[in-house]
């Protein structure tokens, strides 16, 4: 039978005599769309190196579908004159080697087939499959003929990794893509791994992504992979299903422990029980273990608390803001106040990051008022300082430049506020993983105690954990917090104000999170623009009939939900991959994806007729 899943069969690794991975197995059927999860420093992406075989094993094998091509993104794309469409297009490997045989062929049979081949795959739409990616990536039709030198090293990774979505293989491997993507790319990716034709296996800490993208989970702990159906949240669930059950389990065995040991010692030295005490010391040594799942590593963030300021602690009226003679944000008129939580919306290359300069002081105003507290202290993080700390320095080292009369104490408690423990503290920042580097830079940018406190993107690199104890220790801030962050789920849990960046202007965003998805999935309307003049009041019965509308898009949608489930676990059935069953594994995908069609234009009714209900009933 010829294989048609990866397979990973009792597979064992280590890294410096320290076991990662020790006899983890799992199959992911072909086409599943799989999201690989687990701690920081658990061996996600050693893993995507034993698949793609930079790795060899120690132990166990991996075996993939014969002729199998793996596809990835392994680093940024050189700096060149090559423009990025043909750099995305010379991705395809097969096409460009044909396309150039196809102008230097003299062979009429050779000429014949290339031909056919080129028709096979659909070579003369490539241009347009090639640009349509770059676009949902962030970039316009100019850009697009520019040069790749013309950018920075983060938009050259969007490239690279326009070019592997564009190649297509048969398994594709991606490690945080959404790292270096801002919210809109970050959605678009999203909707486009969820419609991928092949197999996916994406290591991401993006809950979104997770629920809306993946059909399982593949999570690897303990030094094991375990697949669960479904997305995320399902897992989630799951899991600490599983944990709350193991918990109750070992607390009986303790209690059952106990109570044999209690007569063993009572009765151990007693004639007439020796044979009852030996008996129970027997039964003792039979007893498996059963131990209670360990909690991850307290993963925390502590922000020191600033005094109160009197508001408004950023007022400014008629601003404009910009670099050299380039004007970026003009008439700017905002006010910010130390309670406000303010995600800063808008596509790439509006002005987000310019903005947030401007509110840090890296950036001075250009006419107009700016107001700011006198006794204001601001913090600002940003991905690129990650990149700016010493590699050869410690986290100690580092805090105590900034707090050179506090004691070694202190500066390591300091450390472990953020979740840098002891070893940690002592490990020179070139050997720390991204998020560790992460919360160190979260450190220094809050160490004064900021009253308003600036993050563009900083969950990159961090965990699930890590980001729910950012959301935490947001929450309990006392400062006013400004965010750029492609994570829907951090936003959503901290911003109560939504500012729009666009057309070179700023302005409060009138709608919810869920909206601006619609928006930019192109689900909706640009419900900024200017209100439409006030209609007529609607009857009851029409109110009657808007209600009822929304009532059946909500049966509609946990219908489709129910049928998704359902197809889900029918894909996850290994039967259903027998080479006999090969007709019956594409129908059921069709079906699969349909459903997941179904259910985005379910939503997108669904949100069209709650708005019409809000908009007469507002």
């Amino acid at each position: 039978m010829r294989r048609r899943m990866l397979s990973i069969n009792d597979l064992s690794y280590s890294v410096d005599g320290r076991p990662l991975i020790v006899g983890a197995s799992a199959r992911i059927p072909t086409g599943h769309k799989v999201g690989l999860v687990g701690r920081n420093g658990s061996g996600k992406t050693t893993l995507f190196r034993l698949i793609r075989g930079e790795l060899v094993p120690e132990g166990g094998e991996i075996s993939l579908p014969s002729r199998a091509r793996i596809g990835g993104v392994a680093q940024e794309v050189p700096s060149s004159s090559t423009s990025l469409l043909d750099t995305v297009l010379a991705a395809d490997t097969e096409r460009a080697a044909l396309m150039a045989e196809s102008l230097t062929a003299t062979d009429p049979h050779r000429i014949a087939e290339v031909q056919a081949r080129l028709a096979d795959i659909d070579a003369w739409s490539a241009e347009g499959r090639a640009s349509t990616i770059l676009k949902g990536l962030g970039f316009t039709p100019e850009e697009m003929l520019q040069p790749c030198s013309d950018f920075s090293g983060g938009w050259r990774m969007r490239v690279a990794l326009a070019g592997v979505l564009f190649a297509q293989p048969d398994l594709l491997l991606l490690d945080e893509p959404t790292n270096y993507l801002d919210l809109e790319g970050a959605l678009w990716l999203e909707s486009y791994l969820a419609k991928y034709p092949h197999t996916v296996i994406v290591i991401s800490h993006d809950r979104g992504l997770l629920n809306r993208a993946v059909q399982a989970i593949l999570h690897l702990d303990e030094k094991k992979l375990t697949l669960y159906s479904g997305g995320y949240d399902t897992f989630a669930k799951t899991r600490a299903e599983q944990r709350a059950v193991q918990a109750a389990e070992a607390k009986k065995q303790d209690a059952r422990r106990a109570h044999l040991q209690s007569f063993v010692d009572r009765f151990k030295a007693k004639a007439s029980k020796a044979r009852q005490a030996q008996s129970r010391v027997k039964m003792l040594e039979k007893m498996t273990p059963i131990t209670a799942p360990s909690e991850a590593a307290k993963h925390v963030f502590t922000f020191p608390a600033p005094e109160e300021l009197s508001p408004p602690i950023i007022a400014m009226e008629g601003v404009s803001v910009g670099y050299g003679d380039a004007v970026v944000l003009r008439r700017l008129s905002l006010r910010i106040d130390q309670d406000d939580r303010i995600a800063l919306l808008g596509r790439n290359g509006e002005g987000k990051s310019t903005l947030s300069k401007l509110l840090a002081g890296k950036l001075e105003p250009r006419g107009g008022s700016f107001v700011r507290s006198s006794k204001l202290r601001v913090g600002y993080f940003a991905q690129h300082q990650v990149d700016e700390l010493f590699l050869d320095e410690t986290p100690v080292q580092h805090v105590r430049r900034l707090r050179p009369a506090e004691g070694e104490p202190r500066l390591r408690a300091r450390l472990a506020g953020f979740g840098l423990m002891a070893d940690q503290a002592e490990t020179v920042v070139g050997r720390l993983s991204g998020g560790q580097k992460a919360r160190l830079s979260l450190l220094l940018a809050t160490i004064e105690a900021p009253h308003l406190l600036i993050l563009d993107e900083p969950t990159n690199h961090l965990d699930i954990e890590s980001r729910e104890a950012l959301v935490e220790a947001l929450t309990a801030y006392s400062g006013a917090v400004v965010l750029v962050s492609h994570d829907m789920h951090l936003l959503s849990l901290v911003a109560d104000r939504l500012w729009l960046v666009k057309d070179g202007g700023v302005a409060p965003y009138p709608d919810d999170l869920d909206t601006y998805r619609a928006l930019l999935l192109g689900e909706g309307g640009d419900k900024s623009k200017a209100e439409k003049p006030a209609r007529p009041k609607a009857t009851r019965e029409q109110m009657q009939s808007l209600r009822a509308e929304v009532r059946k898009c909500e049966e509609r949608i946990a219908k489709l939900e129910e049928m998704r489930d359902r197809l889900a676990e029918k894909l996850a059935d290994p039967a259903l991959y027998e080479e006999d069953r090969r007709g019956d594994l594409d129908v059921w995908n069709r079906k699969y994806a349909e459903v997941m069609e179904a259910l985005d234009r379910a939503e997108a009714l669904w949100m069209k007729a709650q708005d019409a209900v809000e908009k007469i009933d507002g």
